[in-house]
């Protein structure tokens, strides 16, 4: 167990400018957004910021009445707060580890609770699934990112991203399922039965399906809470 004088310990997690952008990874849990202008960020996810930098939450109306309506079903999960200024950003998410992924006109889903921050300049969307299974699972929804910008998103430990090739599906669990390209739009496989219902279900009743040609992201942990959405 390392142990430090204050004055090591100051020198050792001091913050340091290592020249990277406008994001930039304080720690592998911490982002630092070099502010001069407009973000996107997950609600509640600063923890400290330097410089004068305002936080303005998403007007409802903001995005039109389809989006409204959208927020309206899905909950705090989808929430982002706009942050405008110039000064040094500092954002996190639990712990989290935080991935930095540059879009250059693609598109890309992402879990909502897994979103940490992104550009003005990438379009987003809340896509919603209208299907059952979605009702089941309790009120499911994603993020469509998509055009030219940083894109910060999370995960629990190290993500792992498996090949989409066509005939040859991935099936993944939704709770472990953070990301996939934008071109893949995944089916739901369901096992339901009484056992399900009555606790002894093998625990993978509602399942992913990816087919096609493209990639999806995994974390090594279930969220407890399973918000997430699809087309």
């Amino acid at each position: 167990m390392a142990r430090y004088s204050v004055q090591e310990f100051v020198e050792a997690s001091q913050q340091r400018d290592r020249g990277e952008g406008l994001f930039e990874l304080e720690s592998p849990r911490m982002l630092e957004i070099n502010l001069d202008g407009d973000i996107w960020t997950k609600t509640g996810a600063m923890v400290a910021y330097v410089g004068e930098i305002k936080f303005t939450r998403e007007a409802l109306l903001e995005k039109g009445l389809g989006k409204l309506l959208k927020k309206a079903l899905t909950g705090e999960g989808a929430r982002l707060t706009k942050a405008s200024g110039c000064g040094r950003l500092y954002v996190a998410d639990q712990g989290k580890k935080v991935q930095i992924l540059n879009l250059q006109g693609e598109s890309l889903f992402v879990n909502g609770n897994d979103l940490l921050a992104f550009e003005p300049s990438v379009e987003w969307d809340i896509k919603m699934m209208r299907k059952l299974t979605a009702v089941m699972a309790g009120g499911l929804f994603n993020v469509k990112l998509e055009g030219t910008g940083m894109v910060a998103i999370t995960s629990h430990y190290e993500p792992l991203t498996l090949m989409v090739r066509p005939g040859h599906p991935v099936i993944t669990d939704p709770n472990a399922t953070i990301a996939w390209s934008g071109n893949l739009s995944p089916d739901f496989r369901t096992d339901i039965s009484l056992k399900t219902f009555f606790g002894r279900g093998s625990g993978e009743s509602i399942q992913m399906e990816f087919n096609g040609e493209g990639f999806v992201v995994i974390q090594p942990f279930e969220e407890v809470t399973f918000q997430q959405a699809a087309t």
